[in-house]
């Protein structure tokens, strides 16, 4: 979450506790690969930090994370850690000191920043060929029987009640120019092992929901759950769940 045209989008500070309970993990090999293309392990800041997810794994790499969020109600469900400084602030506008970090990373978050002003904060704040990562993950893919009906939730039901920055991630971040020159980056994959119950609790976080329920009075997910039972079989089997993670990162130059 963060500042975009004069003033803070928060989509989820209304339900950050099921957002921090039913979000997926991401791959640590990316947290790997982040702190290998970073010039040094001393900071990083999570920019948009959220509940915490990426700021707990940078934390097996960096000394020290910052991680930065401007909705308390998201940083009061991040875990405490002994190397993670949670601060509530806008990405925008940080109190982090000048050229003192290696790596920013911002996790399904960038589409909501306001990028010009955001580019000048991270100039300030990355050290001379500090890295900038910013990465977001789609629909996510199960099954021939279950993907359809995600996808018309998401899609015809849904389609008028998500905020518009949200096509952003449907073209995978190709809108944006990064701020530096990029780095190829390798391909990443988000899984999990979710039953049912997993998948419909996670459906519950999506923003364009509670939008619909608070505007409508009734809840669409209600009726796809049926569905989603018939397709789905026995509610207690796992199924892979996987995510095609949209990575950028561009290394800072003077």
């Amino acid at each position: 979450m963060s500042q975009q045209g004069g003033g803070f989008k928060d989509h989820f500070s209304g339900h950050a506790g099921d957002y921090a309970a039913h979000r997926p993990g991401y791959p640590p090999a990316l947290f790997d690969w982040l702190a290998g293309q970073s010039p040094g392990q001393s900071l990083a800041w999570d920019c948009a930090t959220g509940n915490g997810q990426a700021a707990l794994a940078l934390a097996e790499h960096f000394d020290q994370v910052v991680a930065s969020d401007a909705s308390a109600e998201q940083v009061a469900q991040a875990p405490p850690h002994p190397r993670v400084d949670y601060r509530i602030e806008p990405a925008e506008h940080s109190s982090l000191e000048p050229a003192s970090a290696d790596l920013i990373s911002v996790a399904q978050a960038y589409h909501w920043f306001d990028h010009e002003a955001f580019h000048r904060e991270a100039g300030r704040v990355l050290r001379d060929t500090g890295i900038l990562a910013v990465w977001a993950y789609p629909l996510a893919h199960i099954d021939h029987c279950v993907d359809p009906l995600v996808f018309d939730l998401y899609e015809r039901r849904l389609g008028a009640y998500w905020p518009p920055e949200r096509r952003f991630i449907e073209t995978g971040y190709a809108d944006f120019e990064m701020p530096w020159p990029e780095i190829k980056a390798p391909t990443f994959e988000m899984t999990a092992q979710w039953t049912l119950d997993a998948l419909i609790g996670y459906l519950g976080t999506w923003s364009a929901l509670r939008r619909y329920v608070a505007q409508e009075g009734d809840n669409p997910l209600q009726e796809v759950e049926k569905l989603l039972a018939e397709a789905w079989g026995d509610p207690g089997e796992t199924k892979i769940v996987r995510w095609p993670l949209i990575l950028r990162a561009c290394r800072k130059t003077v």
